[in-house]
């Protein structure tokens, strides 16, 4: 599966997320479990017994799921804090061992809340469970692209012909710029960032001070970046790293110092527009953070 058949089939898979809520999401669940563990076991309400907390197991390890699919988790986090009490409660009732607990919830991509990451943790001390732990979508859309690609079909739909896929355009890094085109602008948070010390980079790199100031502008937004991809899989944040990456190397080929950043912006940049060029710096800047666009100085450890 390239590169193009990937994001594609990973955009199939998040449209079914994001119109799934109760049984649907818990069947996607099953679907992918039942490819991804050989023995992994659904459990179905049967009666007035119902399924007595256990939405699916591993028997042989003894690792438990209980499923919460609610149509908007920032809005029903209370409940979801209640439920994974409860449901724990009624688990550990009625199966033993339980040696791993995991609440898989359809965030939507959203993340989950602190007050629930805190009730889990009590619930793995309280009674000294190996491991406890959220699934949201993220994880899936992991586990899913783990598995074989007929397998991976069956999930998320059949693609379109690859000779077509290649007449459209399924970019990641547009994702990525559309998404800090709508952040709101917060100086709240941007008043306690603490700007990196990256003098001898900028210089080493022979880049101007104006050039330094906007890659410090563009590190204000960078905590939402990295939420937001912190809520995706891992898929997204390595290629939106490689197709940077790839920018670059491309275009120093060509240009350096103050050339080779503009030379970058205005080819990921969607447009030549001022709105699109300060969403590419924000992902520029975190990548020249991490060293993965321009060089780093020597001595200090250049990749």
């Amino acid at each position: 599966m390239n590169i193009q058949e990937k994001t594609l089939t990973r955009q199939l898979f998040q449209n079914k997320i994001l119109k799934a809520d109760g049984q649907v999401f818990e069947d996607i669940f099953t679907a992918i479990m039942n490819y991804a563990e050989a023995d992994f076991r659904s459990i179905k309400p049967w009666g007035n017994i119902g399924d007595r907390k256990n939405d699916g197991y591993i028997k042989t390890k003894g690792i438990f799921y209980q499923v919460y699919a609610p149509e908007d988790i920032r809005k029903s986090y209370t409940d979801a804090v209640n439920k994974l009490k409860t449901d724990f409660d009624g688990l550990k009732s009625h199966w033993n061992p339980v040696n791993e607990f995991y609440f898989v919830v359809n965030d939507k991509y959203k993340g989950v809340n602190a007050d629930c990451e805190q009730t889990i943790q009590e619930i793995k001390e309280k009674h000294h469970l190996n491991d406890t732990g959220f699934l949201t979508a993220k994880d899936l859309e992991n586990i899913l692209f783990k598995l074989d690609y007929d397998q991976i079909f069956l999930i998320t739909g059949n693609i379109p012909d690859p000779a077509a896929i290649k007449q459209l355009d399924y970019s990641i890094l547009n994702e990525v710029i559309g998404y800090i085109m709508q952040l709101p602008l917060n100086i709240g948070e941007n008043s306690k960032i603490v700007l990196p010390d990256w003098y001898e980079k900028i210089k080493f790199n022979n880049l101007s001070e104006p050039v330094a100031n906007l890659l410090n502008n563009g590190y204000f937004q960078l905590h939402s970046l990295n939420e937001y991809l912190s809520n995706n899989s891992d898929f997204l944040a390595d290629s939106l790293r490689d197709k940077m990456n790839e920018i670059f190397s491309q275009e120093k080929n060509k240009n350096n110092g103050d050339d080779l950043f503009l030379a970058t912006v205005n080819y990921a940049s969607p447009k030549a527009e001022q709105m699109y060029q300060t969403s590419v710096i924000v992902i520029m800047s975190k990548y020249f953070e991490t060293c993965d666009i321009f060089e780093e100085p020597q001595g200090k450890g250049s990749k």
